[in-house]
């Protein structure tokens, strides 16, 4: 079994970057084929063929980091893209829940189908569950939230869902990477990979049920989406893919040439292991400001003057909802968590 120390010098973050939840850094292996490949564009050296299979690559490394049959694996550039032919093939007058302080790429797709009844409602995290009830049509969750942290009891959701026949829809944009979860009982889940992947922004993944396949309509279908893509550059005559990929949208190359490498890594290093070394940094950064331990490699808190504090530490972290938010990941280190620390000396007491 791998340990994260194995790989620390894959990376080499600058001291005190505890904003993941924001960005990931990319690995040596993920930066130096994007450099490659940017070499080779600069000067016409290839075609896009080769770029391209680094798609194929990260389809089934996400496959394979969250359960799914690859044939069930969808790429695209943006969560709420991704989301929005599941938005479009609810019927009429549908009712969808979030999560109160859900981000709004998984509240706007829904609302903007208010004008034909789609109703949006919204409950507390802590109520989340119990607002599962008969007249709920879809429940859109993240696995972890943004703001907060939160980890959402993803069975709980599939459970209480399945009682009333309400579609389970999760974005995972905050936990794949880090947090063990897999596809089980969802009929989506979709994730950007520039957070806890590491990779370059414009790469997204996601799993689609095949009951939801059979009620979506692949909405932004281009030729790449084609059974043959490269049969489908011309003409009236269109033949989609099988399964999930007549959901694809045409991938922005390079963020999926650094893609491709930094989940092959995720899976090398072990997403538990990974999962162990961001929850011990967590932890001692909580035992630090006095607060007990918890489940997240986010760490939020309403600490006054931290912002400016870490600011002058050189500590980057964010404020979300009026709150420090602090993510640990797999280049971070117990000397980034002294130094943030350090940093907040004097204003939790």
């Amino acid at each position: 079994m791998s340990s994260v120390s194995e790989f620390v010098e894959l990376w080499e973050p600058q001291p005190g970057w505890l904003n993941t939840a924001s960005y990931g850094l990319p690995p040596r292996v993920g930066w130096e084929a994007l450099q490659a490949a940017l070499r080779d564009w600069r000067v016409g050296a290839t075609s896009w063929e080769p770029w391209d299979e680094s798609t194929t690559r990260s389809r089934e490394s996400f496959a394979r980091i969250v359960g799914a049959p690859v044939a069930d694996v969808f790429v695209g550039s943006t969560v709420s893209a991704a989301m929005a032919p599941i938005a479009d093939s609810l019927p009429d007058g549908s009712t969808v829940l979030v999560d109160d302080i859900e981000f709004t790429s998984n509240v706007f797709p829904w609302k903007v189908h208010e004008d034909r009844g789609i109703h949006v409602v919204s409950a507390s995290t802590d109520e989340l569950i119990s607002a599962i009830r008969p007249g709920i049509d879809l429940v859109a969750v993240s696995a972890v939230q943004s703001a907060t942290g939160t980890v959402l009891d993803l069975a709980a959701v599939v459970a209480a869902s399945k009682e009333v026949g309400a579609l389970v829809v999760v974005d995972a944009s905050q936990a794949v990477g880090w947090l063990p979860l897999d596809v089980n009982g969802l009929d989506a889940l979709i994730a950007h990979t520039y957070k806890w992947l590491m990779s370059p922004r414009g790469a997204t993944l996601g799993y689609l049920s095949p009951r939801l396949q059979e009620r979506c309509r692949p909405m932004a279908a281009g030729w790449y989406a084609g059974e043959d893509v490269h049969s489908s550059y011309y003409g009236t005559r269109m033949n989609l893919a099988a399964g999930a990929r007549r959901f694809d949208q045409s991938p922005a190359w390079f963020s999926f040439v650094g893609a491709a490498p930094a989940l092959e890594l995720v899976e090398q290093i072990g997403v538990e292991q990974i999962h162990r070394h961001n929850l011990a940094l967590a932890n001692e950064f909580r035992a630090g400001l006095g607060l007990p331990p918890g489940d997240s490699a986010i760490v939020s808190t309403e600490l006054p003057g931290a912002k400016e504090a870490f600011a002058a530490a050189g500590v980057r972290a964010a404020v979300r909802d009026g709150r420090l938010r602090a993510s640990f990941h797999v280049y971070s280190t117990e000397a980034d968590v002294q130094l943030a620390l350090k940093a907040l000396e004097g204003l939790n007491s």
